[in-house]
């Protein structure tokens, strides 16, 4: 009676222990996850991941020593995980032209997904906010933005297609190119000054 008493009662204290590091941890966890994640549920699916590999490394009798950091290791390669898994956005396969009029795609110009987290993060930030960005315009200016910058078509092309006058689609994506400069500017500035 005694040994099951005493597995009980450890078995008690390992579960306060936790239950105390989910209390104090918690919030600063979830703020550094939050910062590297966009969605929210993401970020709750991660925090509980976290958690659960605490439960289960005690459950195992891991020895862990600094729990703090083992659990914001943890959190990182949770982060990464998610990235992995996560399909690439729908820019992504689109190509625009350089200088040379060689074509590069969106991907060439994001931060590489090979670089960690924090270039993950920011390619994806990116990307949503280009994609809200692009869905504000006017349809007529959207159109002839992504058929000329992301599907490289000439604006005579687009002309004989449609039968809008050359002028008119030049003026549609000047406009589209003056609403995206503008709505991208603090993300740019958020970025550049990091």
């Amino acid at each position: 009676m005694n040994d099951a008493a005493d597995v009980m009662r450890m078995t008690l204290e390992q579960d306060e222990r936790i239950s105390e590091v989910a209390r104090r941890e918690r919030s600063r966890l979830r703020n550094f996850i939050r910062r590297r994640v966009p969605d929210p549920r993401d970020v709750e699916d991660i925090l509980q991941d976290v958690f659960y590999e605490l439960v289960e490394a005690n459950r195992l009798l891991m020895p862990i020593e600094h729990v703090t950091g083992w659990l914001f290791r943890v959190a990182r390669n949770r982060i990464t995980d998610l990235f992995r898994k996560k399909k690439p956005e729908s820019f992504s396969d689109a190509a625009v032209a350089d200088e040379d009029d060689e074509l590069l795609r969106l991907e060439d110009l994001l931060p590489s997904p090979e670089a960690g987290p924090e270039a993950i993060y920011a390619r994806t930030v990116l990307l949503e906010e280009l994609e809200l960005a692009l869905d504000e315009l006017p349809d007529e200016q959207r159109e002839v933005f992504i058929a000329h910058e992301l599907e490289g078509r000439s604006f005579k092309e687009m002309a004989a297609e449609t039968g809008v006058n050359l002028n008119t689609l030049l003026s549609r994506k000047h406009y589209a190119v003056l609403h995206l400069r503008k709505r991208l500017q603090n993300i740019f500035d958020e970025f550049t000054l990091v």
